[in-house]
Parts: C-alpha cells; structure tokens; sequence
C-alpha cells in the first residue's frame, strides 16, 4: 500500500525548509524594507527590484483554470528538469535505491539519477514502443521509488497504452511519473484528472511545447497536496523569476491561439508524414502523438549531415536504443516542412569508392 512517509528520504522529513521575506510576509505594505533589496527601482523599463512570489500563486491561479487542476496541487519549476531532480532528491537515498526508465526515453531521466547517485534499472520499451509489463514487475524490488513513464514518448512520439499505465499505478507502491511534455497533440487524454483515484502519481508538463515558451523555461508538475509539498519544501525559494511569472500568465489568455497551432502541428504533421514514406531512402514513418515523428532511414548519419549543409537542423537517434538507422524531425511551419522535403529530394547517398587492381 502507498505510504509517503515511509517513501520520503529521513533527511527529507527532518528538513525545515529555507524561509524567505516573501514567505514571512504576505499581503500588501507601503514600504518594503525586509529583503535587502535595492529600493530605487532596476536600471529597465520595467522595474525587477523586488523579489518574486516563492510559490508564483497568482499564475498557479490561472493555471487552474486552464487545467482545471486545484492550484495546491500544482508545482512550477524551471523546466521540467527541475521537477525531475526533486524527485530523485526527496525519495531516493544515493547508492541505495533505484529508479525504473524504459528507454528509449527522454534522457534527463538518466541524467538526473546519475547527478544523484541512483541507480538505475532498464526495461525497454517492447518493438512497437509499449511497456513490459512483466519486464517491469521483475524489475521492481523494495529499493524502488520512482518508475517514469513518458507518454507520448520522446524520440519514438507514440502515446503509451493507458490501461498499462493504470496497472503500474494499482500496483506499484512506489511513485509512478508520466511525462506528458507533448500531451497537447496527442489523443489521448491527460492523467491530471487522475491525481484523486491515485495518491502515487505525478504528472510533468511543460509550456515549452504546444505554449511556445521553451525560452521561459516553465515545467509544471501535478500531485497531491502533500507531494506537492514535499516540491515545495526542497525548492529553492526563487525558482521561477518575476518576469517569467509575468509573461506565462499573459500566455495563457491566448487559449484559442495556441489550439489553433495544435491544430495546425497536427494536420502538417500527418501531412509531412504522408510525404515523407514516399521518399527512397525513408524505411518508415513510426506513428507519432507528439509534435515530431520517428522516422527510419537507410543512412541516419549521412542524410544528417547532408541536411547541415542546407541549413536545416533534425535529430540523429540513430544511437539511442531501438532506434537503429532514425532521424526525429519536429513538425515545423508548412514553409519548413516544404524546405525539408525539396532538399530530401535532392539527396544522394554516397557511394564507396573501389580501387582497381
């Protein structure tokens, strides 16, 4: 059975957290002279002079409407990435206890681990990008805290059946996190409606994506209350800076701009799709959720560097496993995608040159 007590590092449960003039003081004054800051103003047009709101409330707010998520069940963070680290730093004591990845996946997972001295344990992913049920379950031990899940799944770009999902949740005593950095194209719906059926999930998205912000840096993580706090107590006290704060909130008032462009990624990516399975040296166009797809090729590397020298820039994955001979091409503007086809077009796969006798 779930118990988050038993789950927190004691270092964790003994810590008191940093307590900042911002969380000693809250409400309105005439003369702030509390925080050592510079009371003059900033050298901008816009004065920064006076340090953030610690649990940014006002865009948590407004995230709530748009999430329909209560606002104490919200975490903000710099990225995703610092979500991420968080986790591995409340509930897995280095060189102790493990985390389950199924890659390929999103590689800060490994990253963040190694940063922390967590040992990790792979499942991958079946050959049509699924979990291993059984691969999991044999895996898991009592060391285990954290199993992360990233669906749609970074680089494959297909959604991870739910019905696995939920098995994990049912059955896992430990905390089960879904990445749903890319969510907002796919068809299946979000776990965030979930948090209450299970007090073991966690749910990471992001605003760098389908929001367009990658440049604010703004990852979100939903959860209960009590491990929400848990975010809120390990934090630093100024994680998300005030101009930050201030542009997300007024992004997200253009709801129906950024749906038009989810809508659009959609169509030009199942457009671009279609394309590209009619080229020569494309194998196949693996199903994608995300705004990107997989896409198999006969010279991973060589089709690369060809395209670095027309000045278009996609992802060699041919490294990563089970993604032998793969590019991951982001769905781009229709002008973009057209760049991309007309110089894949013009490719020619180098041959090797004999010598005679």
């Amino acid at each position: 059975m779930f118990n988050l007590d038993s789950l927190l590092r004691n270092n964790i449960k003994r810590l008191v957290p940093y307590s900042s003039a911002r969380d000693e003081f809250k409400g309105e004054a005439t003369v702030y002279i509390d925080a050592n800051e510079n009371g003059y103003g900033s050298p901008l047009p816009v004065n920064y002079n006076r340090y953030p709101d610690p649990l940014q409330w006002k865009l948590k707010y407004k995230l709530a409407e748009v999430k329909g998520v209560p606002p104490q069940n919200i975490f903000l963070g710099n990225g995703s990435d610092e979500a991420i680290d968080i986790l591995y730093r409340a509930f897995c004591n280095p060189g102790v206890d493990n985390v389950v990845l199924c890659p390929p996946t999103y590689g800060m997972y490994e990253v963040s681990a190694n940063i922390n001295d967590v040992v990790i344990r792979k499942v991958s992913l079946t050959e049509d990008f699924q979990l291993d049920i059984a691969g999991l379950q044999e895996a898991i031990d009592e060391n285990t805290k954290l199993i992360f899940i990233c669906s749609p799944n970074n680089p494959t770009g297909n959604s991870i059946n739910r019905a696995d999902i939920e098995l994990l949740l049912n059955n896992f005593d430990g905390i089960v996190v879904i990445d749903e950095a890319y969510i907002n194209f796919s068809r299946q719906k979000s776990f965030i409606q979930e948090l209450t059926e299970y007090p073991n999930l966690v749910v990471m998205q992001t605003l760098s994506k389908a929001w367009g912000l990658a440049g604010l840096r703004v990852g979100m993580a939903f959860a209960s209350e009590e491990i929400i706090h848990v975010f809120n107590k390990i934090k630093p006290p100024y994680n998300m800076n005030q101009s930050t704060q201030e542009l997300a909130f007024q992004a997200l008032d253009n709801v129906t701009k950024v749906n038009e462009w989810i809508r659009e990624t959609v169509i030009e990516r199942d457009l671009l799709s279609a394309a590209l399975e009619q080229l020569p040296e494309v194998l196949q166009v693996y199903p994608s959720d995300a705004n990107f797809v997989l896409v198999k090729t006969t010279d991973a590397k060589g089709i690369y560097t060809y395209l670095t020298t027309k000045g278009i820039i996609v992802r060699d994955r041919s490294k990563v496993e089970l993604c032998a001979g793969c590019l991951r091409i982001t769905i781009g503007t229709p002008a973009e995608n057209q760049l991309l086809l007309e110089a894949l077009k013009t490719y020619q796969p180098q041959t090797e040159k004999t010598v005679s006798a």
